[in-house]
């Protein structure tokens, strides 16, 4: 928690940063708005969610962009690997892949509060066909925040597994393509249920299905009831799975490491 309160004091310290990537996110939402209501104009029965499901969908994933994006963090500890200064990292007496894993959340969180709250009243007071809606109830919103929540963690420990994997590479782009992958398997371009059936079944049943996917969806009113239950159960599984795993090659490649040739 020190680390944490130390990292997120220093995030806040970006403003300038905050205030560029606001006027990026609102001018990416719009360009995705009008982009797919050019395709919703010609035949609206032809498309899998409701354009109004569809808007919501997209502001909410620049609202919390910091929050569920795979990419846009880590950069330091990936510097840490390559440069050699992870020798400085193993003296601390405290797991690396724990402190890894709250400073990242850390930064994510930092970065979300000084970019949400314009997004969202922009969003809400818009005209239509623009305007974000609401959640249709009170349980729907809660289940929403268990989501968002849990992606956070799905998402760093999945940034976790891809800083691990410098510990082989020795490279700072090597990552690249691992979180490109997974930001569109987890919706960040196309939502899931604009995927061809077959695909879309295994990728809601995949790690990537855990990450925006599912937030995203159950607050434009996509997912709802024991749909979304399951989903966060499933969400919860694959946290799991990728902290043991993380922590398991994190152990391994802890005893191969060799820095600065010693």
């Amino acid at each position: 928690m020190a680390l944490f309160r130390i990292r997120f004091s220093a995030g806040l310290q970006y403003r300038a940063a905050a205030i560029a990537g606001i006027s990026t996110q609102f001018a990416w939402g719009f360009m995705e708005i009008l982009a797919f209501m050019a395709f919703y104009r010609s035949n609206p029965a032809a498309f899998p969610m409701e354009f109004s499901h569809l808007v919501s969908y997209i502001w909410v994933q620049q609202a919390f962009l910091a929050l569920i994006m795979p990419w846009g963090v880590g950069g330091k500890v990936v510097e840490t690997i390559v440069n050699g200064n992870i020798s400085y990292e193993l003296a601390r007496p405290m797991s690396l892949y724990n402190r890894w894993f709250f400073e990242t959340i850390a930064d994510r969180v930092s970065r979300f509060i000084l970019r949400c709250a314009p997004i969202l009243i922009v969003a809400l007071v818009v005209p239509e066909p623009f305007r974000m809606t609401l959640p249709p109830s009170l349980p729907q919103l809660g289940m929403f925040a268990a989501a968002i929540l849990l992606t956070l963690c799905v998402v760093t420990a999945f940034c976790i597994l891809d800083y691990i994997s410098v510990f082989y590479t020795m490279s700072r782009f090597s990552g690249t393509i691992f979180v490109i992958t997974a930001d569109f398997f987890a919706g960040g371009y196309i939502p899931l249920p604009f995927f061809p059936e077959p695909l879309r079944k295994v990728v809601e049943l995949s790690p990537f299905g855990a990450m925006q996917n599912l937030p995203l969806r159950i607050y434009s009113g996509d997912i709802a009831g024991m749909h979304a239950v399951r989903g966060i159960a499933l969400q919860i599984f694959w946290l799991a799975v990728m902290v043991i795993i993380g922590k398991m090659l994190m152990k391994y490649s802890l005893k191969r490491v060799v820095a600065q040739g010693g």
